[in-house]
């Protein structure tokens, strides 16, 4: 666990799954997904078949709940892009529109940001977003983070094209950040 005032991030509990279930599976077109990556196809699961993958859920390393106040309000991830050479993609969502535009999506990625480089022994940290999520670049640069890529119309999403933007940060940048 890790905290940042009222705002804290921590491994999935049994007691977050049918919050987690219902902002994320229960319907089939949520808000948030507009935004996270809607050019990929989000299906509606139900209960029962959420449940059955209890035992990937609960405790995963690399998928903790942003919590403040006590309510659920998101989750950050992790992926290996390429485990041998240590290239991990992060993640991170904020379900309810209410949480957004507050300052709250920047403060849990610094948090999991600083738990990745005091965990893991990487070099960089990073994640892909595309242009239409200016929210999710906003965060990146007040994390001090870099646009290292910028595919130019790659994604395709209600009939417009949009670029697939690369963010990344390098643990010596991460830890001058901490010194100012």
């Amino acid at each position: 666990m890790v905290q940042d005032h009222e705002l804290l991030i921590r491994p999935i509990a049994e007691g977050d799954l049918p919050r987690l279930w219902e902002l994320v599976y229960k319907e089939e077109a949520p808000e948030w997904k507009k935004w996270d990556a809607p050019y990929y196809e989000h299906k509606r699961i139900s209960w029962e078949e959420y449940c059955g993958k209890r035992a990937e859920i609960i405790g995963c390393v690399n998928n903790w709940v942003i919590e403040v106040e006590g309510v659920v309000i998101g989750d950050v991830s992790y992926y290996w892009e390429h485990e041998p050479s240590y290239w991990l993609e992060m993640g991170i969502v904020i379900y309810e529109p209410v949480y957004w535009s507050s300052g709250y999506g920047t403060r849990a990625l610094k948090l999991w940001i600083g738990h990745l480089f005091t965990s893991l022994p990487l070099v960089r940290v990073g994640y892909t977003t595309w242009s239409g999520n200016e929210r999710m670049m906003k965060a990146g640069m007040k994390l001090g983070m870099t646009m290292e890529a910028r595919l130019r119309k790659c994604r395709y999403y209600n009939g417009i094209f949009y670029d697939s933007i690369r963010m990344g940060l390098l643990r010596e940048e991460w830890e001058d950040t901490l010194r100012e």
